[in-house]
């Protein structure tokens, strides 16, 4: 059957019986693909039952019905699937990583902004933590900013209002207190929007550092979201 030339879709032939069947199965692969989500690009087992309309990048080591079909989408339809072939430039949301990914011909390169040829990617990158307060001083969350970025600047805002005898807060990281924000609001909704005065690289994982003013912490939560740049290296 002849096909379009970008997505494949199934084109309608001269004199064909039951057209309605080809232009379905166009518009079904149009719907899928022209704000693609993916569910997943990593998953390698098809689930039982495709909801219809769901689309999954096929990976190395794929089994049963995408066996023969890695390095393209599956698209489920009518109680089976339908597979497109992606190309370069292609984007998609995937959905269990709750991220944008840029497709460079070969694979998918999550939340990049531009790629290589051989997939060399700038990757533009948030990535957010709730910070639970406890008793004290000072606060530091898990390893929250990557190895090898720049942050440009991290915001937040408190989402369970902090209690203790402190009268505002600090936002830096171990290496620089308050480096993000000082003077910082204690109730529900108040916010921060902490610019990096300077490009400022992280050569290791880094953890963000809450320090009370004026007092001490005894409870509350924080949502922080850190906004940075990375790179990734081509591909052989």
């Amino acid at each position: 059957m002849a096909e379009t030339a970008n997505i494949g879709l199934p084109l309608v032939q001269a004199a064909q019986a039951q057209k309605h069947v080809t232009v379905n199965e166009a518009f079904a692969l149009l719907d899928a693909v022209a704000q693609l989500r993916l569910v997943s690009i990593t998953q390698t087992i098809p689930p039982g039952v495709g909801v219809e309309g769901v689309a999954y990048y096929v990976p190395p080591g794929a089994s049963d019905a995408w066996v023969g079909h890695v390095g393209e989408v599956a698209v489920a339809s009518n109680g089976g699937w339908v597979f497109v072939a992606p190309r370069a430039g292609w984007r998609a949301w995937i959905e269990d990583t709750q991220a944008a990914a840029l497709f460079d011909g070969v694979e998918w390169a999550s939340q990049a902004v531009a790629i290589s040829p051989n997939g060399a990617a700038s990757v533009q990158d948030v990535v957010e933590i709730d910070v639970d307060l406890t008793p004290g001083s000072r606060v530091t969350s898990v390893d929250i900013i990557p190895a090898g970025c720049v942050v440009y600047g991290i915001t937040g805002i408190v989402t369970d209002g902090l209690t203790g005898s402190l009268s505002g807060w600090k936002l830096g990281v171990p290496t620089g207190e308050g480096r993000y924000g000082t003077g910082l609001g204690t109730t529900l909704g108040s916010w921060v929007t902490g610019l990096t005065g300077q490009p400022q690289a992280y050569y290791a994982a880094t953890p963000l550092e809450l320090v009370a003013e004026g007092g001490d912490f005894i409870a509350g939560r924080v949502r922080l979201a850190v906004h940075l740049y990375r790179m990734t290296i081509p591909r052989v």
